[in-house]
């Protein structure tokens, strides 16, 4: 039996069509809930970070234990530490001879949170809180302009006027699904970076390393968030 033009045409067309349908269509909710379970793989981690503010970066390296200990002991301002236990956060501020404490509630309410944000609860409270879209679609794409650092983008916009910042950018490694970069704009417009690279998983990192003692030499603030100073 012979097939006319027609019916090789339409068979053609089938074997093109149904391949293209059949693939899973990667949607930005999607990604960031495969991101999601990357992080839920991950009892700690250490990374180097940089932290930006406006003009001002600082510099060190960050220690994070699951759910929300977070600890980061910073080279720029030199020997500067932040250290969250979950319930309370200590800043160490060695110029002023001072530590600020703070009893606070979840991570995502502290000045910590936006590093709090890489790891699996914060993951969860992001796709709670905000609507994911691609920057410019699920393709790769170089940040900063670096080839050798190509990065998925996303876009979270707030559904809930609770959250702390009004949109976020995560920039996400394709390959190991670990965060890149997060960028968090705030309600009063200011714009706040934090860059991780570096980072090494589950090793075991103990609970005693986010027990903080300021130094003896320190005078200590409490409550300093809800404090007005001299």
């Amino acid at each position: 039996m012979r097939l006319n033009t027609g019916v090789l045409l339409f068979i053609f067309l089938l074997s093109v069509i149904f391949p293209i349908f059949g693939q899973e269509i990667i949607t930005a909710e999607r990604f960031l809930e495969a991101v999601s379970q990357r992080y839920a793989t991950i009892r700690d981690y250490e990374a180097d970070v940089v932290i930006r503010s406006g003009t001002t970066d600082m510099v060190g390296q960050l220690s994070f234990l699951d759910p929300f200990f977070i600890r980061i002991d910073f080279t720029r301002p030199a020997e500067q530490v932040l250290v969250f236990n979950g319930e309370v956060l200590f800043v160490h501020i060695p110029d002023l001879r001072a530590t600020l404490s703070q009893p606070v509630g979840p991570a995502r309410t502290s000045p910590a949170g936006g590093a709090a944000l890489a790891s699996a609860q914060g993951l969860q409270l992001l796709r709670r809180g905000y609507v994911a879209s691609f920057v410019t679609g699920p393709n790769p794409v170089p940040l900063d302009g670096r080839p050798q650092d190509m990065v998925v983008q996303l876009r979270l916009t707030r559904r809930l006027a609770s959250e702390g910042f009004r949109e976020i950018i995560l920039s996400v490694d394709p390959e190991t699904l670990l965060i890149r970069r997060i960028e968090g704009r705030t309600l009063a417009n200011a714009l706040v970076r934090f860059d991780f690279t570096n980072v090494r998983t589950n090793l075991g990192i103990p609970e005693q390393r986010f027990a903080y003692v300021p130094p003896p030499t320190s005078n200590i603030h409490h409550n300093f968030l809800f404090r007005e100073f001299d």
